[in-house]
Parts: structure tokens; C-alpha cells; sequence
């Protein structure tokens, strides 16, 4: 297992899904997408040859690449290639967006709508309540990835 468990690291499954592991099962959490609501997520366990099995369907060959990250949709080159594609199917580009704001000089500074009081970058805000009140949302405690 320690050999395999380099290879691993949130390559089918995240680990924070995995729940327990022993000699007999091993359990991690999985989304039902049949059910909507706090049921969707279950816990399955499964001896540990079976997981190995499914978990390994998953792995790519050597010389492989996961495909999001090459091709007609890389990042690198994914406007230019769509732009491609449509000009070879001659499919008209897409209307402009009306809620897109107008086009701005690129030397004029930009103005966020909420900035960070501390390093000016975008904040997003997750919740806001009155003086005195306590807030309904908990931060999740920082954990450490040793991998």
C-alpha cells in the first residue's frame, strides 16, 4: 500500500472522501446524482481488492495524458482552437454577451467591487451579519497535505 499510495494522490479519488481503512474494507464517501438533498452522499465500503480494482480502471497508461489537459480544449490554446473549429464548421461566433460589461482602456485602473482591506485583491463574501451576532459559517480548520 505505501508503495501504491504515491501514485494515488487524487488521481480517481480525493482523499478527503476516503472515511476508513482496515484489513477488511475499506469505506469512502460517493455521490448518488439519482437524489437531490443531504441524501445524496453515501458511504460504501468495499474490500480492499475490490477498491484497488475500481480505483485502477481509473489510472492511465504510461505515456497517457489526462485529455482536459491536452487537445481542443487546453488552456493554452483553447480560444484559438475554438475559433478554428468554427471557422472550419462555419458556424457564426457567438453573439456578445448583453450583461458583459463594456470594453475598458487597458491602462485605466480596475475597480474592484469589494477589494481586500489588506491586499486590495478581489474577496469574495461568503456571509454578512449584524454587530453582536455570531455568523452561521464556520471556517474549516486548516489541514495539512503531507503528500
Amino acid at each position: 500500500m505505501r508503495y501504491l499510495s504515491r501514485y494515488t494522490h487524487r488521481v480517481a479519488i480525493s482523499n478527503r472522501r476516503l472515511v476508513a481503512a482496515d484489513d477488511g474494507a475499506i469505506a469512502f464517501r460517493w455521490k448518488d446524482y439519482r437524489l437531490d438533498g443531504p441524501d445524496r452522499w453515501k458511504t460504501m465500503r468495499l474490500h480492499p481488492h475490490e477498491f484497488i480494482r475500481r480505483f485502477l480502471v481509473h489510472v492511465l497508461p504510461r505515456g497517457f495524458h489526462r485529455i482536459r489537459h491536452y487537445g481542443l480544449f487546453a488552456n493554452a490554446n483553447r480560444a484559438e482552437n475554438i475559433a478554428t473549429a468554427r471557422a472550419l464548421l462555419n458556424v457564426a461566433p457567438p453573439a456578445a454577451d448583453p450583461q458583459q460589461p463594456p470594453d475598458i482602456a487597458t491602462d485605466t485602473p480596475r475597480v474592484l467591487p469589494c477589494p481586500c482591506p489588506r491586499c486590495g485583491g478581489r474577496m469574495i463574501v461568503i456571509e454578512t451579519f449584524a454587530p453582536g451576532c455570531e455568523p452561521k459559517w464556520r471556517p474549516m480548520p486548516n489541514r495539512i497535505d503531507t503528500s
